[in-house]
Parts: structure tokens; sequence; C-alpha cells
């Protein structure tokens, strides 16, 4: 695995965050088994652990590039695993229902296992990374890649559950998952945090191309902002579309999943005019 190319101290924190998540999915299937809260209070501290862990993991990094730690596709996805460890964090409380910690912990570990994909070590950061320009761009488009999987959740949650009421299976519905239309106002929400997020990604990206000399028209053929730029419009036409009120909720769903996709396709892609170390 790329994670073996890290530095030991590097490896051996990624290598027990990996460990806490395991055990928090764990813990997360055992309380949709047990359809109850009686697991749930060991979740909120092993989130805790893992993305304390992690903030030491770029803290490592920031001090290797003496520059912001988003320099770097293994960075981002760090950063963004915490950023949903801490969205856990805050709405843990406010949400009750058990498939909330079992949902968020799998998805936390499923990116955080990606990021050791990508991994290597810390490499001198690009004269550019340490500017205003790229510093708004890194945050910008995590929290609407972020906000982006929030809905993309959302939607997948709307579709079993209204598969499951289909067949009639209540009892498999209730007190495990949001009702439908709260889940189609979460699903919006994201969809509407992602869309300005993202767009001010753009924008902040327009001044990096600036301050990069590169060409424009280099940087459109490049296929991370080829991605995002279309998972960019289409968060727009849902909006749109949603306002017109010609968008059923399945399909909203169906579209929100494939913004998703997208999104994880740029997220994942190694070679591209976003590594801004050298």
């Amino acid at each position: 695995m790329k994670m073996l190319e890290l530095p030991i101290p590097e490896m051996v924190i990624f290598i027990f965050v990996i460990i806490v998540f395991i055990t928090a999915a764990i813990v997360g299937i055992l309380q949709l088994l047990a359809g109850g809260q009686k697991y749930k209070r060991f979740l909120w501290p092993l989130v805790l652990v893992a993305i304390t862990l992690e903030a030491v993991l770029l803290i490592f990094r920031a001090v290797a590039i003496k520059a912001v730690p988003l320099t770097g596709l293994f960075e981002s996805m760090v950063v963004l695993t915490i950023v949903f460890g801490l969205i856990y964090l805050f709405l843990n409380g406010a949400i009750q229902q058990v498939w909330f910690g079992s949902v968020m912990v799998w998805v936390i570990l499923g990116m955080f296992m990606m990021a050791g994909t990508v991994a290597k070590p810390a490499a001198e950061a690009h004269v550019v990374a340490a500017t205003p320009w790229a510093i708004a761009h890194g945050v910008t488009m995590i929290l609407g890649g972020a906000s982006t999987i929030f809905a993309t959740a959302s939607a997948f949650l709307y579709l079993l559950g209204n598969h499951r009421l289909k067949l009639k299976k209540v009892m498999q519905v209730l007190g495990r998952v949001p009702n439908i239309e709260k889940l189609e106002q979460m699903t919006l929400f994201g969809i509407r945090a992602g869309f300005i997020l993202i767009t001010i990604g753009l924008i902040s990206g327009l001044g990096l191309i600036w301050l990069s000399k590169t060409g424009f028209f280099e940087w459109l053929t490049d296929w991370k902002v080829i991605s995002i730029i279309a998972a960019w419009g289409m968060l727009g036409v849902i909006l749109l579309l949603n306002r017109m009120l010609l968008l059923k909720g399945k399909a909203r769903a169906y579209m929100t999943i494939a913004i998703f996709v997208l999104v994880l396709f740029a997220f994942i892609l190694g070679s591209t005019l976003h590594d801004f170390s050298s």
C-alpha cells in the first residue's frame, strides 16, 4: 500500500487511525443490529480520538512543508475525513436515529482508506500554496465535497427508506432513519451548501490560475477541473429544477449520487495540475 511510503511517525499514526475507525465501524454495526442506543456512547469518543490523531498527522505535514497542509491529494483527503468527523461530533446529540453514527463512521473509514492509496511523503510546497487564493480554494473545495457527500448519504437513505416503505417494511424504517420529508430537506441542504462552496472554490481557483501563470485552457483539460465543473453544473441544475417544481424526490436522489461519483472521481485523480508540491 501507498501508506507504507510514509515516514515512520506518520505511518504509525495512520495505522492507529485506521484501527480506531475500524473499531468505530464495528460498534456502528452492533448499534444497528441492536436497534437502539446501547452502543451509541462508544462512537463519540472513538471518532474524537481518530480525528485528533489525524490532526496530529497534519501537524507533522505542516512542519515538513512549512505551509498549510492542503498542497497534496493525501492531505486534502485527510482534512475531508476530519471535516466529516467534526460534523458527526456536532450533530450527534441532535440526530437521535441509530443510522446516523453507523453511516458516518463507515463513510469516514472508507474515505480514510482511500487516502491511504494516495499517501506519499511530504514534498516541499509550491510558493502558490501559501497564498490566500490557495487556502480559500482548498478549504471551500473540501467543505463543498463534504456537503456533497452529506447530500449523497441523505439521498441514499431516502431511496432506501422509500423502497422499504413501498415493500411495507415500516418497522425497518421507523426509528432507524429520519422520515422521507426530513431526508429530502437534508439532501437539499447539502446540495445548496455544496453549490455555494464549490462556486467560491471555482472563483478562488481562477486566482490560482493567474498566480501559477498556467494557461486557462490548459487547466480546462485537467480531468479534475472538468469533473468538478460538471458536478457544480449538476448541482445548479438540481437547484434550478427544484425551484421550478420540476424535479421529483427520486430523480433528485439519483442525480445527487451521480454528482458524488464525479466528486469522488475528482478526488482520487492522481496526475493533475492541482498538485502544488515539488
